[in-house]
């Protein structure tokens, strides 16, 4: 039977979803966290924002840590991180996603060429987030069945860009750890990466 070219299942959300993990050591825990989004349909309208993870496998948010989100969209944002963001390999076993202070964001731009380096800067009343990616590699489309993505419910389509070297800083300080290696569609890539045109279906 020839396959529909209209997917069958419902859209749960399409937009951007670059991520950036750090570690001081391949095999260590997590020391640092940042996924950006930029959704540009769901079913709770547009909005974009930053999730940061300061101290992944601390269970405490603002003014302790500094685990939070911000975003123009708080309804989107809490969605995203119960449903999609902490069944995330990584947040998964982070303590910290437990915790996260919601923000309102004051600001957002971005920089670069996407071609070879790119970068995210967002901004609530007394943080500034900024996250960059260098070295980008080459693009490659991922098209990522249920089995084996994180939430097990949705297939999702993606255009992504690897980078073996990037940071982020919170007011200028940088988080703890650098770029490592992570399991990816049978694969082995960095743990940043540029993710565009993702589009999250159920499947």
């Amino acid at each position: 039977m020839t396959r529909s070219p209209i997917h069958p299942g419902a859209v749960a959300w399409t937009g951007e979803n670059p991520g950036i993990y750090l570690k001081d050591t391949q095999d260590g825990p997590w020391t640092g966290l940042a996924t950006f989004f930029r959704i540009t349909w769901s079913p709770y309208g547009r909005g974009c924002g930053v999730l940061l993870l300061d101290q992944p496998n601390v269970e405490k948010g603002l003014p302790e840590v500094q685990n939070f989100l911000i975003s123009d969209n708080e309804k989107l944002a809490r969605y995203l991180v119960s449903d999609f963001f902490s069944k995330f390999a990584s947040f998964r076993v982070s303590p910290g996603i437990k915790a996260i202070t919601y923000l309102p964001l004051t600001a957002a731009r971005r920089d670069g060429d996407a071609v070879s380096s790119y970068a995210e800067i967002v901004a609530s009343k007394d943080l500034e987030v900024v996250m960059r990616w260098n070295k980008l590699g080459a693009p490659y489309a991922v098209d990522m069945p249920p089995e084996k993505g994180p939430t097990q419910r949705h297939e999702m389509y993606s255009l992504f860009l690897d980078s073996p070297e990037a940071s982020v800083t919170v007011n200028g300080k940088p988080l703890k750890g650098k770029v490592m290696q992570r399991d990816f569609a049978d694969t082995k890539k960095p743990t940043a990466f540029l993710a565009f045109s993702e589009s999250w279906m159920e499947a």
